[in-house]
């Protein structure tokens, strides 16, 4: 086993793609974990498979970005001796309007999910996590976060949101190693979304999203996840307040 051998780690939007794999991954590398999603089923499924592999996991149903929500992962983290670190997996895309199209609420869903998550995140577990020998806080980012890409405004500014938050609490907390992780093109729910967008940019995101995949760029999950798993498992504290890629 590695560093990660009975610590907590919290992983947001792990009942399925990476969020999922990573979990897996690190239930392996000898972690306790503390998961959360939004779907209950899916979430309960990759619970058990993570307790399988001799590992406590705890799994939390909600919304990250709900203060309560947040605070019960820290909670469920402290039964295992506090959180060492946690991972912000979860994000939404909803791709194929244009911004003007896009309804408030989905607006609001795309930046609650990638933004304001990660900030109840930081809220919620970092004050514990100060001072912990090799403590992490990893935030998915995107190469989106970049992009002008029409059909998928909300997410790209989303992700610029939520990577400069990162690098503002790696300044903040620079006993905590924070991370900007940016998973690569992954074959997830999110792009099979895009080449079946609907709206009125969608046949510019469907172009783009099916050149990709016909492309053969797309990785799998595990690969992402373990290459991210990899790092945490030995030296986070290298890459405090750098954006790193899958690779």
């Amino acid at each position: 086993m590695g560093s990660l051998e009975n610590k907590t780690v919290i992983v947001t939007g792990a009942s399925r793609g990476i969020g999922r794999a990573l979990a897996l991954d690190l239930a392996g590398r000898g972690a306790t974990l503390v998961l959360n999603s939004r779907s209950a089923g899916p979430l309960g499924e990759i619970a058990k498979d993570c307790t399988a592999k001799g590992r406590r996991c705890t799994a939390v149903v909600g919304d990250a970005s709900d203060a309560d929500v947040a605070a019960k992962l820290v909670e469920e983290a402290r039964e295992s001796g506090g959180p060492h670190g946690f991972v912000h997996a979860a994000g939404l895309l909803f791709p194929g309007p244009h911004l003007w199209e896009l309804s408030e609420e989905r607006f609001d869903e795309v930046f609650a999910a990638s933004v304001k998550a990660g900030w109840q995140l930081a809220r919620q577990a970092v004050p514990d996590m100060r001072g912990k020998e090799g403590a992490f806080a990893v935030f998915f980012g995107s190469g989106a976060a970049e992009l002008v890409q029409p059909g998928i405004a909300a997410y790209c500014a989303a992700k610029a949101a939520e990577e400069h938050m990162a690098r503002q609490l790696a300044a903040e907390a620079p006993d905590v190693a924070v991370i900007v992780y940016r998973p690569g093109v992954v074959e997830t729910s999110m792009q099979r979304q895009a080449r079946e967008a609907e709206g009125g940019a969608a046949e510019e995101v469907r172009q783009v999203f099916w050149e990709i995949k016909e492309r053969g760029e797309l990785i799998t999950p595990e690969e992402s996840a373990a290459f991210l798993a990899r790092i945490l498992d030995a030296d986070p504290s290298r890459y405090h307040g750098k954006t790193i890629r899958a690779g």
